[in-house]
Protein backbone atom coordinates (compact mmCIF):
# COMPACT_ATOMS: atom_id res chain seq x y z
CA UNK A 1 0.00 0.00 0.00
CA UNK A 2 1.43 3.36 -1.03
CA UNK A 3 1.76 6.38 1.22
CA UNK A 4 0.81 9.72 -0.33
CA UNK A 5 1.79 13.07 1.17
CA UNK A 6 -0.60 15.80 0.08
CA UNK A 7 -0.12 19.52 0.78
CA UNK A 8 -3.00 21.97 0.70
CA UNK A 9 -5.21 19.04 1.63
CA UNK A 10 -8.03 21.11 3.14
CA UNK A 11 -8.64 23.10 -0.05
CA UNK A 12 -11.08 22.29 -2.83
CA UNK A 13 -8.51 20.59 -5.06
CA UNK A 14 -6.73 19.00 -2.12
CA UNK A 15 -9.98 17.39 -1.00
CA UNK A 16 -10.67 16.03 -4.49
CA UNK A 17 -7.14 14.64 -4.81
CA UNK A 18 -7.40 13.04 -1.38
CA UNK A 19 -10.65 11.36 -2.41
CA UNK A 20 -9.03 10.01 -5.57
CA UNK A 21 -6.11 8.47 -3.69
CA UNK A 22 -8.43 7.11 -1.02
CA UNK A 23 -10.44 5.36 -3.73
CA UNK A 24 -7.17 3.90 -5.02
CA UNK A 25 -6.54 2.38 -1.60
CA UNK A 26 -3.59 4.52 -0.53
CA UNK A 27 -2.51 5.79 2.87
CA UNK A 28 -2.66 9.58 3.11
CA UNK A 29 -0.69 12.16 5.06
CA UNK A 30 -2.79 15.30 4.81
CA UNK A 31 -0.89 18.57 5.29
CA UNK A 32 -2.43 21.99 5.70
CA UNK A 33 -2.29 24.97 8.04
CA UNK A 34 -5.76 24.19 9.38
CA UNK A 35 -7.68 20.92 9.50
CA UNK A 36 -10.86 22.24 7.86
CA UNK A 37 -13.11 19.26 7.10
CA UNK A 38 -10.26 16.75 7.20
CA UNK A 39 -10.42 13.87 9.66
CA UNK A 40 -8.10 11.11 10.79
CA UNK A 41 -8.71 7.47 10.06
CA UNK A 42 -6.99 4.10 9.67
CA UNK A 43 -5.53 5.16 6.33
CA UNK A 44 -5.27 8.92 6.60
CA UNK A 45 -3.75 11.34 9.07
CA UNK A 46 -3.82 15.14 9.26
CA UNK A 47 -0.73 17.12 10.23
CA UNK A 48 -0.98 20.87 10.84
CA UNK A 49 1.93 22.15 8.76
CA UNK A 50 3.38 25.54 7.87
CA UNK A 51 4.88 24.85 4.46
CA UNK A 52 6.99 28.01 4.68
CA UNK A 53 8.74 26.67 7.78
CA UNK A 54 11.26 23.93 6.87
CA UNK A 55 11.17 22.57 10.42
CA UNK A 56 7.38 22.19 10.26
CA UNK A 57 7.63 20.36 6.94
CA UNK A 58 10.35 18.07 8.27
CA UNK A 59 8.23 17.30 11.31
CA UNK A 60 5.37 16.24 9.04
CA UNK A 61 7.70 13.99 7.06
CA UNK A 62 8.99 12.46 10.30
CA UNK A 63 5.42 11.72 11.38
CA UNK A 64 4.70 10.09 8.04
CA UNK A 65 7.73 7.86 8.40
CA UNK A 66 6.80 6.93 11.97
CA UNK A 67 3.23 6.11 11.00
CA UNK A 68 3.59 4.52 7.56
CA UNK A 69 7.36 3.92 7.21
CA UNK A 70 7.45 5.35 3.68
CA UNK A 71 6.46 8.18 1.34
CA UNK A 72 5.79 6.99 -2.19
CA UNK A 73 4.00 10.01 -3.64
CA UNK A 74 4.23 13.74 -2.96
CA UNK A 75 1.52 16.00 -4.36
CA UNK A 76 2.24 19.69 -3.95
CA UNK A 77 -1.32 21.01 -4.14
CA UNK A 78 -0.84 24.07 -1.94
CA UNK A 79 -0.78 27.31 -3.89
CA UNK A 80 -2.84 30.32 -4.75
CA UNK A 81 -3.77 33.06 -7.20
CA UNK A 82 -4.03 36.79 -6.85
CA UNK A 83 -4.39 39.42 -9.54
CA UNK A 84 -1.84 42.18 -9.09
CA UNK A 85 -0.59 45.56 -10.14
CA UNK A 86 1.63 46.22 -13.16
CA UNK A 87 5.13 44.86 -12.63
CA UNK A 88 6.57 48.31 -11.90
CA UNK A 89 3.97 48.78 -9.15
CA UNK A 90 4.21 45.30 -7.63
CA UNK A 91 4.92 45.43 -3.90
CA UNK A 92 7.39 43.20 -2.12
CA UNK A 93 4.47 41.92 -0.06
CA UNK A 94 2.51 40.69 -3.10
CA UNK A 95 5.62 39.31 -4.82
CA UNK A 96 6.75 37.41 -1.73
CA UNK A 97 3.24 36.14 -0.99
CA UNK A 98 2.82 34.48 -4.39
CA UNK A 99 6.39 33.25 -4.67
CA UNK A 100 6.27 31.75 -1.19
CA UNK A 101 2.84 30.15 -1.57
CA UNK A 102 3.49 28.64 -4.99
CA UNK A 103 7.23 28.06 -5.34
CA UNK A 104 8.88 28.08 -1.92
CA UNK A 105 6.42 25.47 -0.68
CA UNK A 106 7.65 23.15 -3.46
CA UNK A 107 11.25 23.80 -2.47
CA UNK A 108 10.61 23.08 1.19
CA UNK A 109 8.77 19.82 0.58
CA UNK A 110 11.45 18.70 -1.88
CA UNK A 111 14.15 19.23 0.74
CA UNK A 112 12.30 17.03 3.21
CA UNK A 113 10.74 14.35 1.00
CA UNK A 114 13.25 13.70 -1.79
CA UNK A 115 15.88 12.26 0.60
CA UNK A 116 13.26 9.77 1.81
CA UNK A 117 12.47 8.74 -1.77
CA UNK A 118 16.16 8.46 -2.64
CA UNK A 119 16.67 6.13 0.29
CA UNK A 120 13.75 3.94 -0.76
CA UNK A 121 14.82 3.99 -4.40
CA UNK A 122 11.58 5.25 -5.96
CA UNK A 123 8.94 7.94 -5.85
CA UNK A 124 6.46 10.12 -7.69
CA UNK A 125 6.13 13.90 -7.31
CA UNK A 126 3.31 15.91 -8.88
CA UNK A 127 3.28 19.71 -8.71
CA UNK A 128 0.54 22.19 -9.56
CA UNK A 129 1.64 24.94 -11.94
CA UNK A 130 -0.79 26.86 -14.17
CA UNK A 131 -1.74 27.05 -17.83
CA UNK A 132 -1.34 30.83 -17.58
CA UNK A 133 2.31 30.44 -16.57
CA UNK A 134 3.33 29.59 -20.13
CA UNK A 135 3.51 33.29 -21.04
CA UNK A 136 3.22 36.73 -19.47
CA UNK A 137 -0.10 38.42 -18.81
CA UNK A 138 -0.94 41.94 -17.66
CA UNK A 139 -1.51 42.39 -13.92
CA UNK A 140 -0.39 38.80 -13.33
CA UNK A 141 3.39 39.23 -13.21
CA UNK A 142 4.01 37.83 -9.74
CA UNK A 143 1.60 34.93 -10.19
CA UNK A 144 2.91 33.98 -13.63
CA UNK A 145 6.50 34.21 -12.38
CA UNK A 146 5.72 32.02 -9.38
CA UNK A 147 3.92 29.32 -11.35
CA UNK A 148 6.57 29.47 -14.07
CA UNK A 149 9.10 28.78 -11.33
CA UNK A 150 7.10 25.67 -10.43
CA UNK A 151 7.39 24.45 -14.03
CA UNK A 152 11.15 25.08 -14.10
CA UNK A 153 11.61 23.40 -10.70
CA UNK A 154 9.64 20.42 -11.98
CA UNK A 155 11.83 20.11 -15.07
CA UNK A 156 15.02 20.52 -13.05
CA UNK A 157 14.04 17.98 -10.42
CA UNK A 158 13.05 15.54 -13.15
CA UNK A 159 16.49 15.91 -14.75
CA UNK A 160 18.16 15.36 -11.39
CA UNK A 161 16.05 12.44 -10.21
CA UNK A 162 14.95 10.43 -13.24
CA UNK A 163 17.97 8.12 -13.00
CA UNK A 164 17.01 7.52 -9.36
CA UNK A 165 13.60 6.11 -10.31
CA UNK A 166 11.78 9.24 -9.13
CA UNK A 167 9.28 10.83 -11.52
CA UNK A 168 8.62 14.56 -11.23
CA UNK A 169 5.86 16.13 -13.30
CA UNK A 170 3.35 18.98 -13.06
CA UNK A 171 -0.11 19.87 -14.32
CA UNK A 172 -1.16 23.16 -15.87
CA UNK A 173 -4.82 23.74 -15.07
CA UNK A 174 -6.88 26.64 -16.32
CA UNK A 175 -9.61 28.00 -14.02
CA UNK A 176 -10.69 25.38 -11.50
CA UNK A 177 -14.39 25.11 -10.72
CA UNK A 178 -14.50 26.07 -7.04
CA UNK A 179 -17.12 27.94 -4.98
CA UNK A 180 -14.67 30.82 -4.62
CA UNK A 181 -14.17 31.15 -8.37
CA UNK A 182 -17.91 30.97 -9.01
CA UNK A 183 -18.41 33.82 -6.55
CA UNK A 184 -15.58 35.87 -8.05
CA UNK A 185 -16.81 35.35 -11.64
CA UNK A 186 -20.61 35.09 -11.45
CA UNK A 187 -21.11 35.76 -15.17
CA UNK A 188 -18.73 33.02 -16.35
CA UNK A 189 -19.78 29.50 -17.37
CA UNK A 190 -18.19 27.09 -14.86
CA UNK A 191 -18.99 24.16 -17.14
CA UNK A 192 -16.03 25.32 -19.21
CA UNK A 193 -13.69 25.21 -16.23
CA UNK A 194 -11.73 22.28 -14.84
CA UNK A 195 -13.62 20.22 -12.29
CA UNK A 196 -11.47 19.38 -9.24
CA UNK A 197 -12.34 15.69 -9.58
CA UNK A 198 -11.22 15.67 -13.23
CA UNK A 199 -7.91 17.31 -12.35
CA UNK A 200 -7.50 14.83 -9.50
CA UNK A 201 -7.76 11.95 -11.98
CA UNK A 202 -4.88 13.41 -14.01
CA UNK A 203 -2.79 13.78 -10.86
CA UNK A 204 -3.62 10.20 -9.88
CA UNK A 205 -2.40 9.04 -13.29
CA UNK A 206 0.89 10.93 -13.01
CA UNK A 207 1.43 9.32 -9.62
CA UNK A 208 0.76 5.85 -10.99
CA UNK A 209 3.06 3.23 -12.45
CA UNK A 210 1.40 3.84 -15.81
CA UNK A 211 3.27 7.19 -15.88
CA UNK A 212 6.65 5.65 -15.06
CA UNK A 213 8.14 6.79 -18.39
CA UNK A 214 7.04 10.42 -17.99
CA UNK A 215 9.62 12.83 -16.58
CA UNK A 216 9.50 16.62 -16.43
CA UNK A 217 6.15 17.00 -18.18
CA UNK A 218 4.03 20.12 -17.82
CA UNK A 219 0.62 18.75 -18.75
CA UNK A 220 -2.14 21.21 -19.73
CA UNK A 221 -5.51 20.41 -18.15
CA UNK A 222 -7.95 22.82 -19.71
CA UNK A 223 -11.43 21.39 -19.35
CA UNK A 224 -13.67 22.66 -22.16
CA UNK A 225 -11.98 26.06 -22.43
Amino acid sequence: MRTVMLTGAAGNLGWAVAQAFTSAGDNLMLLDVKRGNLHDGDHQFFVATNLLDPASVQAAVDQAMQRYKRIDVLCNIAGGFRMGAPVHETSDKDWNFLMDLNARTVLNTARAVVPVMLKSGAGKIVNIAAFAAQKGAAQMGAYVAAKSAVIRLTETMAAELREKNINVNCVLPTIIDTPENRTAMPDADPKRWVAPAALAEVILFLASDAARAIHGAALPVTGLS
